[in-house]
This record gives C-alpha cells, structure tokens and sequence, in this order.
C-alpha cells in the first residue's frame, strides 16, 4: 500500500472510510508437490486383480529347475516342482477430509471445494510415496547391502549403521557403477534398473565429471540441459519423498539416507480403492468432503532390490 502522510484520509480497507476495497485474486495460489515414483520403480501390474475383492493378492513365482551333468547311459532324474506364492497384503490406507459449509461455499468467488480435492488427491500419492520410499529398503537382498556387498566377491562398501558412505562429487559416479556391479553379482537384468536419490545426491551428481557431455554421450552437458538420464545401467529418479536417519561417521553427527536401487519385477504395488465421497453435514449447512485410498506393496524379488545407506560429505 502507498504511504499515507499524517492528517490526510485514507481511503483504503484498513481506513475507517474503506472507500479503495482490497481486491482478491481470482484463482487460489497453486501448491507446488515433491514428485512421486513409486508407480516408475515397482511392478503395478496386480492392481487389476485386487480392485473388486479380496485383503491380499496372491502372487505366483517361477520355480528354480535344476540342472545336472549328463552322462551317457545314465538314468535321468526328473524333478517335480510347485510354483512359490508370495502374499501381499492390502493393509494400508490414507485419508483426508474436509467441511464445505453452504454459505461460505454461496458466497465465495472462486471454487475452492474442487482446489482442494485436488490437492488432497495429491498429498495422498506423496503420503504413498513416503510411505514406500522409506520401508522396503529392509526388503533388500542381504548381498545387496552393507559395508561388504556384492554376492560373489563382498567387495562394494554400500554403507552401514555407524559407518555410512560418505559421498562426493569425486565418487558419487563411481559408486553408482558399483550398485550396478552389486545388481548383476546377484544375476539382475540390465534392462529396466533404477536408482532413486535425494536432491542433495543429484546435486552432488551434477557436478561431478558428468558435466562433461562427453562423458554421457549428450549433446550438451547437465549443467547445461539439467538432465542426468541414465548412467550406467540405471534410470536415474530424484526424490525429496525421503526421511533422514541420524546416524554418526568418524565421531561425527549425519543424517544419512536409505537409498533404494533395483529394478521395478522386484516390488509389487497395488491399489484397491480410490474413492472420494460427500454427504451432508449434520451439524451445520453444507457438506462433508472426504476421500481414502486404500492399497499394498512387497518385495518379491529381493535380489533385485538394493539399498546405498550414505549421507554426503
């Protein structure tokens, strides 16, 4: 508001006139959202199965054969085998609601009943997303984890309690490429692999030697586009969905991160019920607004799915 020198009217809303109304804007400020991406890195493909009925979905999974030397004139040996079944349950769910009364609803200028279906609808996929980011990784194969993993040789530091990773510019990349070596010890596909990293990691990513576009292959370098794509074998995803873990390294306090890699036939995530409902409020005009999602995942696969404890430094 303009200054008003002393003894002159004013004429504005805070006067005593109020002759100059404050005007309001006519659409609500829009809210900006961490992204998602746990529908990118998990299979989805169970949610057809459970949307009519059922507490669980019953997941089948392909048996080991096993193979043996043959000799000439040997009898052979037939196995017979049942198909694992991995269960996963359909436990948890989120909701939100809210109160509309008739006469606020009457007289207000903009809709803001459908902003604020909007925005519940979005804070529930980033409630799922924290919710999944921040659990499975204790569904991570053992050889996936830890200061010694990899399956065949226990040589990659991932991190672990009281010691995590300390990353940097100057090992971020390289440490990347042994998340995948870790993968393929455990006879992981190449195809489809990812890693999920906080901003501050992509960050630290960003500035390291893949700065150079000859380093990717782009044509121009992150810096430049803000694109990091893939390196290595893995889909790069960034994520502020991520809790930190106070931990210590060198007598010193972190907050370090499970940072989860794999690829998406590892976990399973389904949802039963998206609904959103209104029926009349009982003590007032107006209506109660209110919306629940109901839905599951599990590792099923566990050696497709890894977990990089490390803070950085």
């Amino acid at each position: 508001m303009y200054a008003i020198a002393p003894g002159s009217p004013n004429y504005t809303s805070s006067g005593t006139s109020k002759f100059i109304p404050e005007i309001w804007a006519a659409a609500l400020l829009e809210n900006f959202y961490p992204s998602t991406c746990f529908t990118d890195i998990s299979n989805t493909e169970y949610s057809g199965q459970i949307t009519q009925q059922g507490s669980k979905v019953i997941i089948r999974t392909i048996p080991e054969t096993t193979v043996r030397a043959y000799v000439r004139g040997q009898d052979l040996v037939y196995d017979s085998y049942e198909s694992p079944t991995v269960e996963m349950e359909i436990d948890k769910s989120n909701y939100f609601g809210h109160r509309a009364n008739a006469l606020d609803k009457k007289q207000a200028d903009v809709d803001y009943i459908s902003s604020w279906a909007r925005d519940a609808a979005q804070r529930m996929t980033i409630a799922t997303d924290v919710d999944m980011l921040n659990n499975i990784y204790t569904g991570a194969h053992a050889s996936n984890k830890g200061a010694t993993a990899g399956k065949r040789t226990l040589s990659y530091d991932l991190g672990a309690a009281t010691a995590p990773f300390a990353a940097t510019k100057g090992n971020i990349v390289d440490k990347i490429v042994d998340l995948g070596s870790v993968l393929s010890e455990n006879d992981v596909p190449r195809e489809g692999r990812w890693v999920v990293f906080p901003t501050h990691f992509m960050n630290l990513i960003k500035k390291s030697e893949i700065k150079d576009a000859s380093l990717t292959g782009d044509s121009s370098s992150v810096i430049r586009n803000g694109r990091v794509g893939m390196i290595d074998t893995f889909t790069l995803y960034e994520s502020n969905n991520y809790t930190g873990v106070a931990d210590t390294y060198l007598g010193a306090a972190v907050t370090a991160f499970h940072i989860l890699f794999g690829i998406a036939k590892a976990t399973g995530f389904a949802t039963q019920m998206d609904s959103v409902e209104t029926l009349k409020n009982p003590r007032e005009p107006g209506d109660l607004i209110r919306g629940w999602n109901l839905y599951g995942y599990k590792v099923i696969k566990s050696q497709g799915l890894g977990d990089f404890y490390a803070f950085k430094a």
